[in-house]
């Protein structure tokens, strides 16, 4: 007697939380198209009225060269900064429990929720030469208010949350039994450092790089106070383009902006690109 094969089972999709995929991308680029892609292209449009040439000649002019200089070097110093002590701020977080951690926790978010020109302030008034640490600087022969310093710091105060965040929870991931038996099989504390604990951490570290770089180079408020804001100095770009716009020059501010905004999309290409390459490398997603 022939044995029939039981018919094979259906196999039912999990039904989504959400409506379907055509939905969700139409309704993402929808939002993605008005909220960031037109005023770009609008920027990008006003700018080429000047035409390559007119462009060219705006980024090579030296006030505008110098400030593009300030805004992106400075940025990329303060991001590295950010990203380093970042990284050792989101490991005491998450290794260690001890008095008022959740302060010092709470604290990290600040400069996310303070006014950039409150910060500003704040800042200027304590690293002014007759500031607080100002004073105690200057005695060292240090001047960090209305310099670049003064920058660098303000870059760094706003970038640092974003490097702690950023890598906070991959730390929280990683087993503290790996590191034991990583010591056990012989290693040193820093074998252990760069071959266990560094590898997972490395793409966060870059996506906290990336942000507090691209908060750096857009930030006005918290820097302005403190920069003194002296041409070929201390003059930032985004300084720059209020003042073109002050003077109703809005196809010169639109064509620093477009400036900035190549230079920034490149560097963040970049980074993306490394993070990209990184994951590949030691085998995490």
């Amino acid at each position: 007697m022939a044995v029939s094969s039981p018919r094979p089972r259906r196999r039912f999709r999990q039904p989504s939380v959400i409506p379907g995929f055509g939905l969700t991308l139409g309704y993402t680029l929808t939002v993605l198209s008005l909220i960031v892609l037109l005023p770009l292209t609008a920027l990008v449009a006003r700018a080429s009225g000047l035409g390559f040439s007119g462009i060219w000649g705006v980024a090579t002019d030296p006030r505008v060269f110098s400030a593009l200089r300030v805004s992106f070097g400075v940025s990329l110093l303060a991001a590295l900064t950010a990203s380093v002590f970042g990284s050792v701020v989101a490991w005491v977080l998450t290794r260690y429990d001890f008095p008022g951690r959740r302060v010092i926790d709470a604290v990290v978010d600040l400069p996310f929720a303070l006014p950039t020109a409150v910060a500003g302030i704040a800042l200027a008034s304590l690293y002014a030469p007759n500031g607080l640490i100002g004073e105690q600087l200057a005695k060292v022969g240090i001047e960090a208010a209305y310099t670049p310093v003064g920058i660098y710091i303000a870059m760094v105060f706003i970038g640092l949350p974003f490097a702690v965040r950023t890598v906070q929870p991959l730390i929280a991931e990683i087993d503290k039994e790996v590191e034991e038996a990583s010591a056990i099989l012989g290693s040193t504390r820093l074998g252990t450092l760069t071959k266990v604990v560094l590898p997972p951490l490395i793409p966060a570290v870059l996506t906290g790089f990336a942000l507090a770089f691209a908060r750096g180079v857009g930030e006005y408020g918290s820097i302005i106070f403190i920069a003194g804001n002296l041409p070929y100095v201390s003059e930032i770009a985004p300084l720059l383009i209020v003042i073109k716009l002050s003077e109703f020059d809005y196809a010169g501010a639109c064509a620093i902006a477009t400036i900035m905004l190549a230079i920034s999309f490149a560097v963040l290409l970049l980074i993306n690109l490394i993070q990209a390459w990184s994951r590949r490398r030691f085998g995490y997603v």
